[in-house]
């Protein structure tokens, strides 16, 4: 009998043997049934996740693609709008230098009012009148200034709002920017799949970013913008309009000015022609008058020389007479005649001198007024002249109007209409 390698072990009885075998096969069954019925929630927990995941999926695109829709109608909506306040800041750029023109058109007008003033200044003596031209000038001058006054707050004010409509148009291109930027990464989110090679586990995604707003404070932010440059546009529309009727009402009121003002130039032009023309009648008349006088003056002078002539003679002859002699000294007829024509010749001589210097008088005063008459003429003629060259002065404006291109400004309504046209000579 050979010897054993190891020492036997411990025997188990029958029993044990039997108790061991079912305990085998009690567990294999325990353990396959354990297994089956993990297999089988597996498969179920499998296809309720595979659904869950595939309609989280879904639910996640169609959420994507109505949040893509969102954002692009209301980058449509920035779009049109930020495109209105576009044409809206050209329209009243547009109407501001039109405006800047018609303030730079009122420099003719201005400089030739005050020539105007400046030239009837000149006028000397009794010419140098307020009269009815002066005070359309000066009408015509404080109209200007207020023109000019009207015109630069109208642009002064379109300025500002051209920095208003620069303002809300950086604030709608901002918004504008963040739509399209937000809009070209949900696109992006929406194409992405389970095969991109783009996608990866990041570190706590669900974290809620620092900024992030919630869906009706976004809609709200965008409405304001929206809001706010419809407002600016209607501020600015209802600007243009004032400004379009502004111009027209002044340039009218500045045109009847200017026809009061020449129709007044004219009139006074017109009587100052009728004065000089009065004036050179009455001094041809006074010239003819003198030359009448002196006519008779020398006349007179005539006359009292042979009146003189013959006193002297009656005189003589008195004198004469009184060497008779004698009863011959006798105061006869003769003498008595003698006396009577020295008498009568004394007094004619008389009346001559006075009358021949009542001739003189009134002939020097004549001639002092007709100097005084040739002086206003004088006058008078510089007078016309200024008034013509005021006249000729104020042709500018005629012609500048005339030579000006037909403005049309347009009106629009608060409706938003801007095809009407306002026809501005």
């Amino acid at each position: 009998m050979s010897a054993l390698s190891a020492k036997p072990g411990l025997h188990h009885s029958v029993s044990e043997w039997c108790n061991n075998n079912q305990q085998l096969s009690a567990t294999a069954q325990h353990e396959r049934h354990v297994s089956n019925v993990i297999r089988q929630e597996g498969r179920s927990l499998r296809n309720e996740t595979n659904c869950e995941t595939t309609w989280d999926e879904n639910e996640t695109s169609r959420r994507l693609s109505d949040r893509a829709w969102d954002v692009a109608r209301w980058k449509d909506v920035l779009e049109n709008c930020a495109q209105k306040v576009d044409e809206e800041m050209e329209a009243l750029t547009l109407s501001k230098e039109q405006t800047e023109q018609a303030l730079a058109a009122t420099a003719v007008p201005q400089e030739v009012t005050g020539e105007c003033l400046t030239l009837r200044d000149g006028r000397r003596g009794y010419e140098l009148v307020i009269d009815p031209v002066d005070e359309q000038l000066k009408k015509e001058a404080q109209l200007i200034e207020s023109v000019q006054r009207a015109l630069q707050q109208h642009i002064d004010k379109a300025f500002e709002q051209l920095c208003v409509l620069q303002e809300v148009r950086h604030q709608l291109t901002a918004d504008l920017q963040n739509k399209m930027d937000a809009l070209d990464i949900d696109m992006t989110c929406l194409s992405l799949t389970i095969k991109s090679p783009q996608i990866s586990l990041k570190p706590n995604p669900t974290r809620i970013p620092s900024g992030s707003s919630t869906p009706k404070e976004w809609v709200q932010f965008s409405q304001f913008n929206v809001a706010r440059a419809q407002e600016a546009m209607q501020i600015s529309q209802q600007m243009r309009e004032d400004m379009s009727l502004t111009r027209a009402q002044l340039q009218n009121e500045m045109d009847t000015q200017r026809r009061v003002t020449e129709f007044a130039l004219r009139k006074r032009n017109h009587h100052e022609e009728q004065a000089r023309d009065e004036l050179e009648w009455q001094i041809k008349n006074t010239e003819d008058e003198m030359a009448e006088m002196e006519t008779d003056i020398h006349g007179l002078d005539a006359d009292l020389q042979a009146k003189t002539a013959s006193l002297k003679l009656a005189h003589t002859r008195l004198e004469n007479r009184t060497n008779r002699p004698g009863m011959d000294l006798c105061r006869d007829e003769v003498q008595y005649g003698l006396v009577k024509e020295v008498h009568q010749l004394e007094a004619t001589i008389m009346a001559l001198k006075q009358k021949l210097s009542e001739a003189q008088n009134s002939l020097q005063k004549m001639k002092l007024h007709h100097s005084r008459m040739l002086q206003d003429l004088s006058r008078k003629q510089e007078a016309l002249s200024l008034e013509q060259r005021s006249m000729n002065t104020r042709t500018r404006l005629m012609s500048a109007s005339c030579t000006d291109k037909v403005l049309l400004v347009p009106l629009t309504n608060s409706s938003g209409r801007s095809n009407l046209q306002l026809l501005a000579q």
